[in-house]
């Protein structure tokens, strides 16, 4: 028999809930010496059988739980979890043509620590906890099976790894090294995308359904200028060119990141005389943008995480109060503010308060007119309510 793990009395109830995660502080004693990524049996305090779990010794979250079957999972198991997520995704309506998404979001889709996205031909792994880990061969072996790329590549250098006592690795695993940057299409447009030195696993998938709304707002406006902030390669000001934008400025600190952007307009027939680049902090920008008298149609804010955990909650709030508040200086009458989070310390009624408490200092008055969330391919397990990391609000500043 492998190792078993004993709860507290009353820890139980999140896993008969469907909670992926088991903390320490939740654990009253283990029996055996289950080494990092084993998967082990886990009891209540009254010796119930509960769930298999994924051990980490080296996280806080101790156990990321599996299944509540009889039966420990086997590969038979491991491979019919990820072809259900893979044909989940077969199934959403993409709108235009589309060839970048994600197919496997993680506990989400019953796979904790497990991240996989499609660009084109180009399959991106991600490999963020010990227990998966410890088969990732098998993963490898399996994603091969079930979707013949033509490259499989590992982006398992997310910072989180860390956590898990593991050490950060990128490089290719199955076939042709990638082009980079690599060209797939989102919605019927062009993009360019570098998946061994991009953001993530080389774009911003989790925005998709939101860019395209962006597209239709300014559509619905008959055009206007725009504002990107934390522009990243410009997928936003995309949009808004394709909705018909007479203008778009794109901020961001990364000078890679904005020619990149350069080159993806001019490959979906967009010039330089419709757009401007400003390498430059964000928080310096829009200051200085303010003092210039500056005045936009539409301001995009979509900045990178700001509280990485519940310790940074305040710090994050005072950051999302600032830059929203000079976005509303900076629109016009009218105008409209795309405002986003990912921060998953910062939930959505808190955002909320902070881009009111934004609103009032700046002597705006402000509607929300929609709110946006990830795409369908990052769905969000009702029992897993922290996966629901991504959530905005468009704003609009009454004339």
């Amino acid at each position: 028999m492998g190792a078993r793990l004993f709860l507290r009395a009353g820890r139980e109830r999140s896993v008969e809930r469907g909670h992926p995660w088991l903390f320490s502080r939740a654990i009253a004693r283990v029996e055996g010496s289950p080494q990092a990524g084993e998967v082990v049996a886990v009891y209540a305090a009254d010796g119930r059988f509960l769930a298999w779990g994924d051990y980490s010794p080296a996280s806080q979250i101790r156990v990321r739980l599996i299944t509540r079957r009889d039966t420990p999972p086997d590969a038979d198991f491991w491979r019919g979890r990820l072809r259900r997520a893979i044909a989940a995704r077969a199934r959403l309506p993409l709108a235009g043509p589309t060839d970048a998404l994600r197919l496997v979001n993680a506990e989400s889709d019953g796979l904790p620590g497990l991240v996989v996205d499609r660009y084109g031909e180009v399959i991106v792994l991600q490999v963020l906890t010990a227990g998966m880990e410890a088969r990732r061969t098998s993963l490898v072996a399996w994603l091969v099976e079930l979707l013949a790329p033509r490259t499989l590549y590992e982006r398992s250098d997310a910072e989180v790894r860390r956590k898990e006592g593991l050490p950060l690795r990128k490089g290719l695993l199955h076939g042709e090294a990638p082009p980079i940057p690599l060209e797939v299409r989102e919605n019927g447009l062009r993009f360019l995308v570098d998946v061994v030195n991009g953001h993530k696993s080389g774009f911003y998938l989790d925005q998709r359904e939101n860019r395209e709304r962006l597209r239709r707002w300014v559509a619905a406006a008959g055009g206007g200028t725009l504002l990107n902030v934390f522009a990243y390669t410009g997928g936003f000001s995309l949009y808004a060119l394709a909705g018909g934008a007479n203008a778009i400025t794109d901020v961001d600190s990364s000078a890679e990141a904005l020619a990149l952007g350069e080159r993806i307009r001019q490959l979906n027939g967009f010039g330089a005389a419709e757009a401007r680049t400003i390498h430059e902090d964000a928080f310096t920008s829009l200051r200085r943008l303010r003092r210039e008298g500056a005045r936009f149609d539409f301001v995009v804010l979509d900045p990178p995480k700001f509280a990485f955990t519940r310790r940074d909650v305040q710090k994050a709030a005072r950051g999302y109060k600032d830059i929203n508040l000079q976005a509303f200086h900076l629109l016009r009458d009218g105008g409209f503010l795309l405002t986003f989070s990912c921060s998953g310390a910062i939930d959505a009624a808190l955002f909320r308060k902070i881009v009111f408490g934004a609103a009032l200092d700046a002597g705006r008055e402000v509607q929300v007119v929609g709110t946006m969330r990830q795409g369908a391919d990052h769905p969000v397990a009702l029992t897993f309510p922290e996966g629901e990391y991504l959530k905005g609000l468009i704003c609009r500043v009454v004339a």
